[in-house]
């Protein structure tokens, strides 16, 4: 068993394990958090905004950018390899004297360019590629350090990678991938931006990589290819915050990869395939490096990932304590490894974050590595220049040797890393088991108990069904296999209808997209739609998210296939088919019915409804387009992959273009602009300075809008807009609104604030806003409502039953006083409606990423309004 392990020494404003303990409605944050407080996105005082609790105001232009972004793919086709060097000249970006870098002495984002194109001219060993631009339009430099190789060369080393993951058994017994693999060592840089130094540390070893001629830096380029993401969040160097310029946590993206910064780290993983990978973050004193602490992922090939990850940890802890800072002298701790020195709090658990989502491409060992040494925050506008430049200096002297002590370990054990990825892609492909941690599987790493063992039981498959029955989740379908495929997941369509399970299995439509989990990247596969696993008994704390399945809250339907043989007529896809549809004209259907069950339906209607089209509501919810419309019904199809049926019915109300002042996270800002409405950000600030309401048709407040702080001239304009247009409240902070004008009589009960998961929900027959709704959502910090009034709703209930919980995967415990957990969240009220408000105790726009609530918010929206 392991020894009780003591905290961690964290810095005032450590972003990791020691960060913000917040409040439900996110608007106060505890100036001495516990370790393990949750970091949640956009509510924070490391947000975009700048301080604790502000909503969200990230410009309309970043959205777009985020959603439009292509993928660069990194590795093009085996015909089109080139060789080493792959030099350019980078064109110049213009000088900025307000980037944050600049008063800590490190590298602006402007010099990064010319710094590039300056050591691409030192030899012929670096190399730089554009791997995308970032939500604010800047460039993402991938740089390359290798020995040169020729085109054939380069060719050759594809054909091995493609070999390793695709056909492993043959790659373990191959001769020239024992000899000749040059193994992919991944350092991303600087993904909070507000974490400056591992760029600058990155371009100094890049430099002497380029210029050393010592024998073991030959022997590293001539067997390895190290690959630098240089600032995986220029937004955020350039600005100082955490967030990128839609206000993301990219080191919270990797699920959903909304944002284009995170797409390009995804490319990365996908066609670099490192082996060894390191993320250099701030400020954890003494330095923090990972493994972790349970509860770890039950995806990964956890036996191969702890033995490299331990092993290369304590090398990288004797380079930086090597480097004898103290903390009498320095303020310096020594270095810490969480799975040896903690006991909970800092886990492997979700796969949010980029050290635990590139195991899943086969990455044998991965860290987050925190500097020591806070810069940023209040330190940054109070310490004085010269004591953050030494801080500063300090940090890059730390994130060099953690880095140099990598390539060590990645030069001294590259055959070891290459088999061991080789044996994480075999089991994937032969569908063997996991094999549990063990003093006796992974020799070597002290303190391993019961407490590390987490696998999982893959099924066999999973199917998406197609069908009549299944047109309604359609554009969700399409749009979760086009996201399983970006991750590098085989997905296969059945050509024909088949049967699975035997006489009383079910069978599935021709159509059907069937996704065979033996198949190299299984445990991607596995993460993304499985339901997960309530681990609310494992630990009393996590770091962040506990709890995610796109199976469960994309809104498709996927079915688990546990049967052992797998016999569909079948083929290949490379993309999703197309759902987009338009019913025929005809005298005796005039008119055109879209659903609005999907965010891409929401998009839809609205780009009708700004684009002048009378549409009228159907007494099921659903948009009622005239057939004068049936060109621009014809464009959005195509636009936003949706289908218009045909119908007689005429419709009802005229549905409107909504104008939605927005008090919200930067997660629900993304959200609302995903589905093309008319969004205005406001805060407690910008109503106090005096807001025009005419400017709204209605209030969507989750977070950085409190009635108490408004000027009594504020407060009287919000409360006649509230009784006059209306409110979508969501959480504490839209609960309290309601209140205090006076809207629903409800009572709204916190729950546990760190509980977050995927939730049972049971929808009300006949819901307006929750028609067609999913029937499992997200939650975090939940709230539930009771002591309801005349006039009040119910439109969506926990479910669970008396005193069951609602939980199916994630961490939900009640409070030490015995409330706020989900035995008491059970059967009551989860989201409530009446004439002027529609209030969510869930979180059905979390970070951008369940898809299939989205809808409800919509609803909501257009119904109040």
């Amino acid at each position: 068993m392991r020894l009780p392990r003591p905290v961690l020494i964290a810095t005032a404003t450590a972003t990791a394990a020691a960060t913000l303990l917040l409040t439900p409605n996110g608007a106060v944050a505890d100036p001495t958090p516990r370790p393990g407080a949750p970091v949640r996105e956009g509510s924070g005082p490391f947000d975009a905004g700048g301080g604790a609790g502000e909503a969200a105001r990230a410009p309309g232009s970043a959205t777009d950018r985020a959603l439009t972004a292509p993928v660069t793919e990194l590795t093009p086709h085996a015909g089109a390899v080139r060789g080493y060097p792959r030099e350019q000249v980078l064109a110049p970006d213009p000088r900025n004297p307000a980037d944050k870098s600049i008063k800590l002495g490190l590298t602006p984002y402007h010099a990064i360019a010319p710094k590039l194109n300056a050591l691409q001219r030192l030899g012929e060993r670096v190399s730089v590629e554009v791997a995308g631009r970032s939500a604010g339009g800047h460039r993402l430099f991938l740089v390359t350090v290798t020995a040169p190789e020729s085109d054939r060369q380069a060719r050759a080393q594809e054909r091995m990678r493609e070999l390793i993951e695709n056909a492993p058994v043959a790659a373990a017994k191959d001769p020239a991938v024992k000899r000749d693999y040059k193994t992919p060592v991944f350092f991303n840089n600087n993904i909070h931006g507000n974490e400056w130094e591992g760029t600058d540390a990155s371009l100094k070893l890049i430099e002497k990589l380029a210029t050393a001629e010592d024998g073991s830096t030959r022997d590293l380029l001539a067997h390895h290819r190290v690959y630098f993401n240089i600032t995986a969040n220029p937004d955020g160097r350039i600005a100082g915050t955490r967030a990128n310029a839609n206000g993301f946590d990219l080191n919270r993206d990797f699920v959903t990869a909304s944002q284009p910064e995170v797409r390009a780290m995804r490319q990365i993983a996908i066609d670099k395939q490192p082996a060894l990978m390191v993320d250099l973050h701030g400020y954890v004193n003494g330095t923090l490096i990972e493994p972790t602490t349970p509860p770890h992922g039950e995806n990964y090939e956890y036996d191969l990932f702890l033995k490299n990850t331990y092993a290369n940890a304590l090398g990288m802890e004797a380079a930086v304590n090597g480097l004898g800072y103290t903390p009498e002298r320095d303020g310096v701790e020594p270095a810490q490894i969480p799975f040896r020195d903690q006991e909970e709090g800092w886990d492997d658990w979700p796969p949010i974050f980029t050290p635990q989502y590139m195991p899943f491409h086969g990455t044998v060992a991965a860290h987050t590595v925190e500097f020591p040494m806070a810069v940023n925050n209040d330190e940054y506008d109070e310490l004085p220049v010269a004591e953050l430049r030494r801080r500063a200096s300090i940090n890059v002297a730390i994130a060099g040797a953690a880095m140099r002590a990598s390539l060590d370990y990645a030069r001294t054990h590259r055959s070891s890393l290459v088999a061991d990825q080789i044996e994480v892609f075999r089991r994937s492909v032969t569908g063997a088991a996991q094999v549990p941690v063990s003093p006796e599987t992974v020799p070597g790493v002290p303190g391993i108990g019961p407490e590390d063992v987490y696998t999982t039981d893959f099924p066999r498959a999973y199917v998406i069904p197609a069908g009549a029955d299944t047109q309604r989740s359609a554009p969700a379908a399409a749009r979760l296999v086009d996201h399983l495929l970006a991750n590098d997941v085989r997905v296969r369509q059945a050509t024909q209808d088949f049967r699975l399970g035997g006489a009383n299995g079910r069978t599935y439509a021709k159509g059907s997209y069937v996704v065979d989990l033996r198949q190299p990247k299984r445990g991607m596969a596995n993460v993304m739609l499985a339901d997960g696993r309530d681990i609310s008994d494992k630990v009393s704390v996590m770091y962040d998210i506990s709890g995610w399945s796109l199976g469960r809250l994309w809104g498709a339907t996927v079915d688990t296939v546990r049967t052992s043989e797998l016999d569909v007529p079948d083929r290949a896809v490379h993309a999703a088919a197309k759902a987009g549809y338009v019913a025929p004209g005809g005298t005796r259907q005039p008119r055109l019915r879209l659903r609005l069950d999907d965010p891409r339906e929401i998009a839809a209607l609205n780009s009708l409804l700004a684009d002048g089209v009378s549409v009228r509501r159907a007494v099921d919810g659903s948009a009622i387009v005239p057939a004068s419309a049936r060109g621009k019904a014809a464009v959005a199809a195509r636009t936003y992959d949706v289908a218009f049926d045909a119908t007689k019915e005429s419709g009802g109300a005229p549905l409107r273009r909504v104008r939605v002042a927005a008090a919200v996270t930067p997660g629900e800002l993304f959200a609302l602009r995903e589905m093309n409405f008319d969004v205005v950000p406001v805060s407690t600030a910008v109503l106090n300075a005096g807001f025009d309401w005419s400017r709204a048709d209605v209030l969507f407040a989750s977070a950085g809008l409190d009635a108490a702080d408004l000027t009594p001239a504020a407060r009287t304009a919000l409360n006649a807009f509230l009784s006059r247009e209306g409110l979508v409240g969501r959480g504490a902070t839209g609960a309290a609104l309601n209140t205090s004008a006076g809207l629903l009589t409800v009572q709204a009960v916190e729950g546990n604030p760190d509980a977050n998961g995927v939730v049972r929900l049971v929808n009300s027959p006949g819901g307006g806003v929750t028609a067609g709704a999913p029937d499992h959502g997200f939650v975090y910090a939940p709230v539930w409502f009771t002591g309801l009034g005349a006039g009040v709703r119910v439109e969506q209930s926990y479910g669970g039953g008396a005193g069951a919980s609602p939980l199916v995967s994630g961490h939900w415990r009640a409070l030490q006083d015995g409330g706020g957990g989900p035995a008491q969240a059970a059967g009551r009220a989860s989201v409530v409606s009446g004439p002027h408000a529609v209030l969510f105790g869930t979180e059905p726009l979390f970070r951008d990423h369940p898809k299939g609530e989205f809808a409800q918010v919509a609803r909501a929206l257009l119904t109040v309004s």
